[in-house]
């Protein structure tokens, strides 16, 4: 598939530092304001950002399907309703006023006054008003280490693992943007099996290495997305750190799984990187064995390179880098997911969100959780300042970072930062 906006050999005339996450070939869309402005739709290139609301009053946007109201709000869901075509076309738009060959903006001077903003400048905002929110456990490595630790070896994954793409539904009133904080969890823990459960805060607070996806609208009730057909039902990508409290999941997870101990906060990045943009970076994923069953099955690439990581950084102190991993090692891809999902004839909507689960890799620098990375707190990680971590301690701020790389083009998704407060 040729889409314009990925051409490796564009150049911008809006500066571009090196080693940016939002060179012009990645475009992501987001919500901020500035100082003097409302919320809107805003574009990121380089340490800048290009105001969507002014751009259309000033008449570069016509002949593209959307109205006014589109970019003049305070979520994309009115955007993302226009659908796939219509966003590709946006982006191409976008990539081809930015393109250094061309004069029609950039040589404007009053028109780039009114539409560009250094992110010194602005705040961003939850970026998708999500109606539901979905998330999956699609890494084997992850679940296979976690089965390890709370079963057995022989039996670390159930016997539905290798047939389906397991999930369940989150809250979507808890997830946040980058840069908000979070308070310890309180609830039932049982540290000792022998004595009744305690109520206090969480003592096992973890980290969860994730990405996120997020749908334009789908199909009616009682209709499916197959997988052939999912990757136009997808928007774009975020990070997404779906925090856990293992003490009290441990506690409360049978019969019915997670509640108090997920549902607490979600972080996520505030730019969305359009599944467009990261077109050029797929790859082959896992072999699936046994053979998954029909609606399962897929042709092509659809797993994506996206190299992960995670900090910690103690208060005043420096980060640590704790984890590297890779979205490639999934088990399980998006368009899996999201045909899965639908199979039975759920609707998805347009702002939906759905988690990968807990992305980890095949050596244990590349787990995607404390749970994993500590193995349950027997193996303490050392940081720089000397202090050890079994779990995520109070004043601790944990960093995820993500970035695609092909042929000297990096496009990027920024990083979710959340700091840990004292429960309340």
């Amino acid at each position: 598939m040729k889409i314009d906006a990925n051409n490796l050999a564009l150049k911008s005339w809006v500066n571009v530092p090196q080693g940016s996450d939002f060179p012009i070939q990645n475009l992501p869309f987001g919500i901020f304001k500035t100082a003097s402005s409302t919320l809107r739709v805003g574009l990121r290139i380089g340490d800048s950002v290009l105001d969507l609301k002014e751009l259309y009053e000033l008449g570069y946007l016509h002949g593209l399907p959307f109205v006014l109201s589109d970019f003049d709000n305070e979520f994309l869901n009115s955007m993302m309703k226009k659908g796939k075509q219509a966003t590709r076309d946006l982006r191409n738009r976008i990539s081809h006023l930015l393109d250094v060959k061309n004069n029609e903006l950039q040589a404007n001077s009053n028109h780039i006054q009114q539409c560009i903003s250094s992110v010194k400048e602005i705040t961003m905002s939850m970026p998708v008003q999500i109606g539901d929110y979905t998330d999956f456990y699609s890494s084997r490595e992850h679940a296979t280490n976690i089965g390890t630790m709370i079963r057995d070896p022989k039996n670390a994954l159930m016997p539905n693992w290798l047939w389906i793409p397991v999930g369940y539904h989150g809250r979507a009133s808890s997830i946040i943007i980058s840069g908000q904080d979070i308070h310890r969890p309180k609830g039932q823990i049982r540290p000792n099996p022998e004595a009744d459960p305690l109520y206090e805060p969480c003592r096992l607070l973890d980290f969860e290495l994730e990405m996120a996806f997020i749908t334009y609208e789908g199909k009616a009730l009682g209709d499916s997305i197959t997988t052939t057909e999912a990757e136009d039902y997808i928007f774009g990508m975020c990070l997404f750190n779906d925090w856990s409290a293992r003490d009290i999941q441990t506690w409360e997870y049978v019969p019915l799984g997670p509640f108090l101990s997920k549902n607490f906060a979600s972080s996520m990045s505030a730019w969305i990187v359009t599944l467009d943009a990261l077109e050029p970076f797929k790859v082959e994923g896992p072999v699936q064995d046994p053979k998954v069953l029909s609606y399962l099955e897929f042709e092509g690439k659809k797993s994506y390179d996206i190299n992960l990581e995670v900090s910690i950084q103690p208060e005043n102190q420096e980060e640590t880098l704790v984890c590297q991993s890779n979205i490639k090692y999934m088990y399980w891809n998006l368009v899996q997911q999201l045909a899965h999902h639908t199979v039975n004839g759920c609707n998805v909507r347009c702002g939906d969100l759905m988690g990968s689960g807990t992305i980890s890799g095949p050596t244990p620098d590349s787990y995607g959780s404390m749970m994993e990375l500590s193995w349950r707190g027997t193996k303490p990680l050392t940081l720089k300042d000397g202090s050890e971590r079994k779990f995520i301690q109070d004043k601790d701020t944990v960093i995820l970072r993500g970035y695609c790389s092909n042929d000297g083009v990096r496009v990027g998704f920024g990083e979710v930062v959340t700091k840990v407060l004292p429960a309340k």
